[in-house]
């Protein structure tokens, strides 16, 4: 399944709004799509809360009867709303799953200097350097009267990366958002300018949601090295154990003992088709 993180270590650059956005429109787009909240402050599950039943649904992170976070049967797509401070190994494991990673940067000095350091470590992980999960910034909260713009996309342009476009100050977004709501569930006519600059931020984003295969797509037999989800694991399940703020990854034997954390290639066949991986971290 195609997945897309939205990824800045600081806090206030507008993930969750870019987040819930994206879901907003894999919704409208008809994929059975879900918004996983791996921040702590848990602001895109409040925000679907709020969201009318009328409107295209986006599914949260389900619960069982054992306060296990799974996958909701059916999801098609994923849109991950990560936390701020993210870094090191649970970077990685955010890499290791996504097919993409969009990055939103506001207009000042020390969100481009933290949004620099992020992509220099991102592009230290195989993946991004080669190329298998897609890197780009988005501009947040841009004032049009002014340089903002122009600045971010000079900066995204000497650190070599994708700069899709803007999305401007308004409190349009501030509104739509306390109703459940995003830009794409209101009248297009009523919001011309935001839809013209979400334009190249969905056209980037559409070859990968709508590529036949992705990250977490299981690889035939004979695959090709080189082939999208080659060399990562057959499904993003244990990446939501691990993708948990401060989460650790817990297998059980079959004698109900755990057991020390294997990857997922070494496990005994028996045990991945038994159901008992992965385990999710329980809250």
């Amino acid at each position: 399944m195609p997945v897309i993180a939205v990824v800045n270590r600081k806090g206030g650059s507008g993930k969750s709004t870019l987040s819930a956005h994206l879901a907003a429109w894999c919704a409208h787009q008809g994929h059975s799509v879900m918004l996983g909240d791996v921040d702590r402050q848990q602001s895109s599950r409040t925000w679907l809360k709020r969201r009318s039943p009328e409107l295209p649904q986006i599914a949260p992170w389900a619960m069982d009867q054992k306060n296990v976070l799974r996958v909701p049967t059916g999801i098609t797509h994923v849109v991950l709303d990560t936390p701020g401070g993210i870094h090191g190994f649970e970077l990685a494991r955010v890499v290791m799953f996504a097919d993409a990673i969009i990055m939103p940067v506001c207009h000042s000095v020390f969100d481009r200097e933290s949004a620099a350091a992020c992509h220099a470590e991102l592009m230290a992980l195989p993946r991004v350097a080669g190329g298998r999960c897609k890197l780009a910034t988005v501009g947040m909260r841009i004032d049009g009267r002014t340089r903002a713009g122009e600045v971010l996309r000079e900066w995204s342009a000497g650190l070599g990366l994708p700069f899709l476009g803007v999305l401007r100050e308004t409190q349009t977004y501030v509104r739509n958002l306390e109703k459940g709501l995003t830009m794409f569930d209101v009248p297009p006519a009523s919001v011309p300018l935001d839809m013209a600059q979400w334009e190249p931020i969905i056209e980037w984003m559409r070859p990968l949601l709508d590529a036949p295969a992705a990250a977490n797509d299981p690889a035939p037999r004979r695959a090709p090295v080189s082939r999208l989800g080659a060399s990562r694991p057959n499904s993003l399940m244990p990446a939501q154990d691990a993708l948990i703020h401060g989460a650790r990854l817990s297998v059980l034997s079959r004698t109900g003992a755990p057991v020390r954390p294997q990857p997922v290639a070494a496990l005994p066949r028996g045990v991945i088709e038994g159901g008992q991986i992965p385990r999710f971290l329980k809250s």
